[in-house]
């Protein structure tokens, strides 16, 4: 088995299966694709089973033309049909691992897409999850899952790994291609393999002992930046206090060439990982009777950030005589960060609810998501409103909650009767710098 999956690999005449074609894994299909494997992708959402077929995009950073492309190559297909699990070689799970609402792990995708896979599989396939988790999930949910259910072993008669996702949608500077890969086998063999599979298509792959080791190197880099994160937070309060300009300190302290990484504050934490990733670990921790304090407080600190910055809404309008109810607030950017279309776990969203709360007529504009869609938490019946002088004018607080590179800061500073601004994005603004408030 081993051999005969190693050699379908390295000739590329493999059929690789990618599960969940989101933003992690559509880049996959692509570049699985460019190697010259084979593809079938399964995704649960027949909209964008047929959008791939007509090689048309639902994620603004990879273009129709790529798609279209894709579609047109012969060796890609999409589809809803999870029977047709048995025909790839190698199947790489790509499917959403969120939070419940008591910030604990729902793995019902994971472990849905492993009965799924269990259901059908058949001897010499290759299993790899890459949908963020504790460590421990691989081989103490996935595969008891794969084994019970099919009677096979892994290591003989198929294989395992685990393989986190580094996807940064938007980076201009970093692909799928070029972000080094770590990857972790069950055994031996089943590392062998997936460290082949992926180096067809990444320029480094960085071998770890083990799945754990994978799991836990995912959760590292985003606790990481979660915790600083959290401590620009911190001093982001601080300074204001004591009236230092924060953002300039940054700058300062970023002229170090070494022992010194710059991390900047704002409105909260957003995306698929950093608000999510640190409390995977904080919940497996508990099993082993450890307290996670110091990743708790960060996370405490950042999901306190957007009521500090309604806080500041709500000062900036005393200041005005002005009371928050009632008022027009106009939010700018509800992607969780800039030049993006993917708002999971905005804190714009947060902002929105929180301001409402408080009795303000909220509206918002983003050049990428011209209407909210249903999340688990919000459910807003919002579309995007049309930047105009109109627009601005008639707002009483313009709040920056995400700084793309679309917006003409200019041109909003002059219109506006009130800018907040949570990202530092009008530092550029030469005129009408009064109008501008920094949260």
């Amino acid at each position: 088995m081993y051999k005969a999956l190693w050699q379908r690999i390295e000739e590329k005449t493999a059929t690789v299966g990618v599960i969940g074609l989101g933003y992690v894994g559509l880049p996959l299909v692509l570049e699985f694709n460019r190697a010259g494997f084979h593809v079938l992708g399964f995704d649960l959402d027949p909209k964008k089973v047929e959008k791939l077929g007509r090689g048309e995009t639902y994620i603004r950073h990879i273009s129709n033309e790529k798609l279209q492309a894709l579609a047109a190559g012969g060796r890609f297909e999409a589809t809803s049909d999870f029977k047709r699990l048995r025909e790839p070689d190698a199947l790489i799970i790509c499917v959403p691992t969120p939070l419940n609402v008591n910030r604990e792990p729902d793995l019902s995708f994971v472990e849905g897409t492993a009965r799924q896979i269990a259901a059908r599989l058949r001897k010499g396939q290759l299993v790899s999850l890459e949908s963020t988790t504790y460590p421990g999930t691989t081989d103490e949910l996935v595969l008891p899952i794969l084994e019970n259910a099919s009677g096979l072993k892994v290591g003989r008669d198929f294989f395992l790994a685990f393989s986190p996702e580094r996807e940064d949608p938007g980076n201009p500077k970093y692909s799928t291609r070029t972000i080094p890969k770590v990857v972790g086998g069950m055994t031996k063999h089943c590392g062998d393999l997936a460290e082949a599979l992926y180096a067809a298509i990444v320029t480094r792959v960085v071998r770890v002992s083990g799945l754990r080791e994978a799991e836990m190197t995912k959760l590292l880099e985003n606790i990481f930046r979660a915790v600083n994160i959290a401590l620009v937070n911190e001093l982001k309060i601080v300074c204001e206090h004591m009236h230092i300009d924060l953002w300039e300190v940054i700058d300062a302290a970023s002229t170090k060439p070494f022992g010194y990484m710059p991390f900047y504050p704002g409105p909260g934490l957003g995306g698929h990982c950093i608000p999510i990733d640190p409390f995977y670990l904080t919940w497996k921790a508990r099993e082993y009777k450890v307290s996670t304090r110091f990743i708790e407080l960060a996370g405490e600190i950042n999901t306190a950030m957007p009521e500090y910055v309604v806080t500041k809404v709500l000062e900036a309008m005393n200041e005005r005589q002005r009371a928050l109810k009632g008022a027009k607030i106009l939010v700018l950017g509800v992607a969780y960060k800039k030049d993006v279309d993917d708002m999971r776990e905005s804190p714009a969203l947060e902002l929105i609810e929180l301001l409402r709360d408080k009795g303000a007529r909220v509206d918002y504009h983003d050049p990428y998501i011209p209407k909210l869609p249903p999340t688990r938490k919000y459910k807003f019946d919002m579309k995007s409103k049309p930047l105009t002088a109109k627009t601005l004018a008639s707002a009483d607080v313009v709040l920056i909650a995400t700084d793309h590179t679309a917006f003409d800061y200019e041109f909003i500073a002059e219109h506006a009767p009130l800018v907040i601004d949570t990202r530092n994005a009008a530092k550029r603004v030469k005129k009408h710098r009064a109008k501008i408030r920094r949260a």
